[in-house]
């Protein structure tokens, strides 16, 4: 339950490959629209622009990502996805200042990671009461009219991940395998959290609790040393807390830094405790239980059957009595 989604038999297949060693997710810089609400009514929201502070944002996030790069000390190269939207377009054409062409293998515009869909020409005040009810409903399952829930993305980001490990099966991204290979996502806030959960398999219970990352913050998952991939090898606890993770959560970032590809993390409550009241722990303790409960059906049954026989003959309302009592 640990490992990457993708079918076991591919880790028999072109071996020469390697895994790329960071997946960053980067959030488009401060948009028209996050200064004001209006924009969306007169402007379709995947034609509103940057500001110019989301501009200089972007810069900044491209020469911070540059420097991780550089401090590893590898030789390395940078592959793009982004999401088709003006503002991801134009975060990732500022981020790409600090990469020459040398280091870039190339760059896919990806629809399936794009923003939420939340209906056309978005009315402030309609829409200020709709978020209202989303935050009542549960912002996972809650759809917007004309529009999607977190649950439709997380459909369409399950897809494009499956598409990824396909890249990265068929070697499509990494021409030299003697160099690191980087995937930089450049994306929106909620899609960003929905591939978090889909990766690490975060539950909807987990997913609500997650922040939105603020503009052109990043997500750094590095390769650990046993091939897992874990958010906490350049991000604090206390950044990760920030954005909303569990101690829960926490920990089993910090066991993905050392496990071994495909191993299974035993405490991890929601691969199995947080779904049941309290198993028995082998199959014996189960057989003394199901014995036991067996002996106290039995005594049960006889009382049932005592008060059905009192009941018949005290009443001449045999079936309700006996209903009354089985019911």
């Amino acid at each position: 339950m640990g490992h990457p989604p993708y079918p076991s038999h591919h880790h028999h297949h072109h071996r020469h490959h390697r895994l790329p060693k960071r997946i960053i997710l980067v959030r488009h810089g401060e948009s028209e629209g996050n200064i004001d609400t209006e924009a969306y009514s007169t402007t379709p929201d995947h034609k509103i622009p940057l500001t110019p502070d989301g501009l200089a944002q972007a810069r900044r996030a491209g020469a911070s990502i540059r420097r991780l790069f550089d401090s590893g000390g590898a030789s390395w190269r940078v592959y793009f996805y982004v999401s088709p939207y003006e503002r991801t377009r134009s975060t990732l054409r500022e981020i790409g200042r600090s990469f020459s062409k040398q280091r870039i293998i190339g760059v896919r515009e990806e629809c399936r990671i794009r923003e939420q869909d939340f209906g056309n020409f978005q009315v402030a005040e309609r829409m200020k009461a709709i978020k209202e009810t989303r935050q009542k409903f549960g912002r996972f399952f809650y759809r917007f009219p004309e529009g999607e829930s977190a649950a439709d993305v997380f459909d369409r980001v399950s897809s494009f991940m499956e598409s990824l490990w396909r890249d990265i099966d068929m070697n499509r991204l990494q021409p030299d395998p003697m160099n690191d290979l980087n995937l930089i996502i450049v994306t929106h806030g909620l899609t960003a959290r929905v591939f978090l959960m889909k990766w690490f398999k975060w539950t909807v219970e987990q997913f609500e609790h997650l922040n939105n990352p603020g503009n052109c913050e990043y997500r750094v998952m590095e390769l650990g040393e046993g091939g897992e991939y874990s958010l906490a090898i350049n991000h604090s606890e206390e950044e990760l807390e920030e954005w909303g993770l569990s101690h829960e959560m926490i920990a089993d970032q910090k066991w993905r830094i050392h496990a071994r590809r495909g191993e299974w993390n035993e405490k991890c409550s929601w691969y199995l405790d947080a779904f049941f009241d309290n198993l028995a722990e082998t199959d014996h303790s189960l057989e003394l239980g199901s014995n036991h409960a067996l002996e106290d059906g039995n005594l049960a049954s006889v009382s049932v059957e005592h008060n059905c026989n009192y009941s018949v003959e005290d009443s001449g309302q045999e079936h309700e009595s006996i209903d009354c009592l089985l019911n």
